[in-house]
């Protein structure tokens, strides 16, 4: 009896995040599939990031080479519109505060979540998308190193954030 007392809040939980929708999204959009192509580096890499409804990307890691012309697809397969589910993608600068970028964020609704005295720390950024839309962000990658990247809308960055790892 102990040990489904235990399990209880971990079925719930599960149950109430649970949505056919999910599975078929899954599919059709292919996440299972490796999103990076592998090119050399003086040629270009395509990488697709899936954002959803649950306050997800599918992927926390991504890895290019130094120099290498970069294109991230990000896909918002969720259906909330941009107001009030809303996603973008945000690498950081080596050494910028994570933290202190992500709450002034909140406040800068009017420039796409990206405050203004801190658009300096910003290696790349796509625009902020609702459900079923699509954006692109092309950059050269900066020198090696390990590089956070977060959603900035208002939270998010609790649940959406990851690392750009660059290699030589």
């Amino acid at each position: 009896m102990k040990n489904l007392l235990f399990l209880l809040p971990a079925i719930i939980f599960t149950a109430c995040n649970y949505s056919p929708d999910t599975k078929k999204v899954k599919k059709i959009t292919g996440q299972m599939e490796d999103p990076v192509k592998q090119a050399p580096n003086n040629e270009e890499v395509e990488i697709i990031i899936h954002a959803d409804d649950n306050m997800r990307f599918d992927k926390t890691e991504i890895g290019v080479a130094q120099g290498q012309h970069v294109k991230v697809i990000l896909k918002h397969v969720g259906k909330a519109t941009v107001d009030a589910m809303g996603h973008n993608l945000v690498i950081l600068a080596s050494g910028t505060d994570f933290n202190a970028f992500a709450h002034a964020a909140i406040d800068a609704e009017d420039n796409n979540y990206i405050p203004k005295a801190m658009e300096h720390a910003v290696i790349a950024k796509t625009g902020m998308i609702g459900g079923g839309e699509t954006t692109v962000m092309e950059f050269v990658a900066p020198p090696t190193g390990s590089y956070d990247f977060l959603c900035s809308f208002p939270g998010h960055y609790l649940y959406m954030r990851g690392k750009l790892v660059v290699h030589r």
